[in-house]
C-alpha cells in the first residue's frame, strides 16, 4: 500500500503543483481556489468510489473483476507516465492555459474541471487496487502504509517543485513501474483463481482453482509481495552503480 500509493499520491500532487505555479506565475492567482476546490472535489469522489467498491467485493466475480480492472489502469498509467513524465510540466501547463484563457466564471470552472478530472483519474486507480487487495491484507496494515505513502508523496511534490532540477523523477517512476508490473501480474493472476473459483472459465476451473491457490492466496504469494519489494530496490542500486561508473569515468 505504501508504494502504490506512493505512485499515485505523487502524480496527483505533481499535477496539484504544477498547475498552482503555473497560475501565480502567469498572473492567474484569481484562480487559485479552482484548484484547491477542484482538489478537495476529487478526493472526496474518489473516497466514495472506494467506498462503494469495498463493500462491493462480496464474490470471487466481483474480486476477480476488481483484480482486472485495477491491472489494466496499473499497466496503462505506468506506460503513460514513463512517456509522459519527461514533459509533464510542460503538458499540465498547456492544458492550464488553455482552461484560464476563457473570461470569468468559465476560466473558474475550467481550472476547477481539469483538476477534477487529473486527481479523480489517479483516485479511481487507487479506489479499484485497495478494493482488489482489501480482502487478503489487514485493515490497520493497508491504513498505516497508505498515510505513509501519501505523506512521501507530498514531500516528493514538494521537493520537485522546488528542487525540480536536484530530483530524478525519471528514476523514481522506473523504479516504480517495475513495482507495478509485477503487482498488476499479480493481480491478474489473483483475477485468474478468482473467476475459477466462480467457475466462468472454459477450462477445468476446479483443477485451476487448486493450482493457483498458493500463487494467488498461499505462501508463494508472500514470496511473490518480496519480489515486488526487492526487484525495484534491485534496479535503484544498479542505476545508482552506473551513473557512479558514470561519473567517475
Amino acid at each position: 500500500m505504501l508504494v502504490v500509493t506512493l505512485r499515485e499520491g505523487i502524480e496527483a500532487f505533481l499535477i496539484v503543483a504544477i498547475a498552482a505555479a503555473y497560475l501565480r506565475k502567469t498572473g492567474r492567482a484569481a484562480l487559485l481556489p479552482a484548484v484547491w476546490s477542484g482538489t478537495g472535489a476529487a478526493a472526496v469522489f474518489s473516497l466514495l468510489i472506494g467506498l462503494f467498491l469495498a463493500e462491493s467485493v462480496v464474490t470471487p466475480l466481483w474480486e476477480g473483476a476488481l483484480a482486472s480492472v485495477a491491472a489494466i489502469l496499473v499497466i496503462s498509467m505506468v506506460i503513460y507516465m514513463l512517456k509522459a513524465a519527461k514533459r509533464l510540466r510542460a503538458e499540465i501547463g498547456e492544458r492550464i492555459e488553455a482552461a484560464a484563457q476563457k473570461a470569468g466564471a468559465a476560466a473558474w470552472l475550467g481550472v476547477f474541471a481539469f483538476t477534477v478530472l487529473m486527481i479523480t483519474r489517479e483516485g479511481t486507480e487507487m479506489a479499484f487496487i485497495t478494493a482488489a487487495i482489501s480482502k487478503n491484507e489487514g485493515s490497520g496494515a493497508m491504513v498505516a502504509g497508505a498515510l505513509a505513502g501519501a505523506a512521501l508523496a507530498a514531500l516528493l511534490a514538494w521537493a520537485w517543485a522546488r528542487y525540480g532540477h536536484r530530483v530524478n523523477l525519471g528514476a523514481f517512476f522506473q523504479a516504480t513501474s517495475i513495482f507495478l508490473l509485477l503487482f498488476s501480474a499479480q493481480l491478474l493472476l489473483y483475477a485468474f483463481h478468482e473467476f475459477t473459483e466462480a467457475g466462468l472459465l472454459p477450462i477445468d476451473n476446479a483443477r485451476w482453482h487448486v493450482a493457483t491457490e498458493d500463487w494467488a492466496e498461499g505462501a508463494r504469494a508472500q514470496v511473490v509481495s518480496a519480489a515486488l519489494v526487492l526487484a525495484p530496490l534491485a534496479w535503484i542500486a544498479v542505476s545508482s552503480l552506473r551513473a557512479a561508473g558514470r561519473s567517475k569515468s
